[in-house]
């Protein structure tokens, strides 16, 4: 069903997260094609309310897939997993400032931790591979980039914050394409946000993305942008709680879920 070109991608859930539970460090683009990826943001449960309204009211940047309730680090999403070990690579943050990037967590985790399961385009990437679309951060052996906007999110209290995009350069006879696959998929963002000129949208300068590695555009390519999880770290960024954890740009929750097209046009848990 999905391309078998990199090991990693058949790499069943389980293995990839005992793996990153291991010790390995790598973003999870190409791993595990057919299943689900998940951002993750860890607060203090007194601002978990106010967190989840804002996710609520943006749901094209954070669908949430799932939230965990105070000081648990599993999910029914993947089975024998703790979201204290088994992402790559976390970042801790206090009151708006990164104090730490670790491969786990463990020492960091408190009982009264909500956490948040946004979903995340990795998900998508492997449709649009089986429909024949390129991706040029894994051809080029890159994070996919990610950058601040000018578009604003809807908040929620302390909450608030621009719409962070992930950008993928696309064959501009493709794009239409690729909306059409990723629009079915509103658990994993949806249909892109823009196309074209990232002026547009108050991205300055494509080759300094904020978040992820530098990807060039071939011949003929338009970037193309999609909603992206790390709005939900923004918004916690900015806020500046007194602690927080998040996953480090790039680097997901692999869960045992399977990735749908679901055609409902619809953002849902899932379950």
């Amino acid at each position: 069903m999905f391309t078998r070109q990199r090991p990693e991608a058949q790499t069943k859930p389980q293995e990839a997260r005992a793996r990153f539970r291991g010790g390995l460090v790598t973003t999870t683009s190409g791993w595990s094609h057919g299943y689900v990826q998940a951002n993750l943001v860890s607060v203090p449960a007194r601002h978990a309310i106010a967190l989840r309204r804002f996710a609520v009211r943006n749901p094209r940047a954070c669908p949430l897939l799932d939230v965990v309730g105070p000081g648990r680090y599993w999910t029914d999403l993947a089975f024998g997993a703790d979201l204290r070990r088994d992402l790559p690579a976390y970042q801790v943050w206090s009151k708006g400032a990164l104090v730490a990037e670790r491969s786990d967590v463990v020492d960091f985790w408190g009982n009264d931790l909500v956490t948040f399961l946004i979903g995340c385009t990795f998900t998508f990437e492997p449709f649009l591979e089986r429909a024949g679309i390129p991706l040029r951060h894994l051809e080029q052996g890159a994070n996919v980039p990610m950058y601040r906007t000018s578009l604003k999110c809807l908040g929620a209290r302390r909450f608030q914050g621009p719409v962070v995009v992930s950008m993928r350069p696309l064959p501009a006879a493709m794009v239409d394409r690729a909306a059409a696959i990723t629009m079915d998929m509103p658990y994993a963002h949806g249909a892109p946000v823009h196309v074209g000129r990232p002026a547009a949208i108050g991205i300055r300068d494509l080759d300094r993305p904020d978040f992820g590695d530098r990807v060039a555009l071939e011949a003929g390519d338009v970037p193309v942008f999609w909603a992206c999880g790390v709005t939900l770290q923004e918004a916690v960024v900015k806020a500046k709680l007194p602690f927080a954890i998040t996953h480090a740009p790039g680097h997901m929750l692999i869960t045992d879920r399977r990735a749908k097209i679901s055609g409902t046009g619809e953002v849902r848990v899932i379950r």
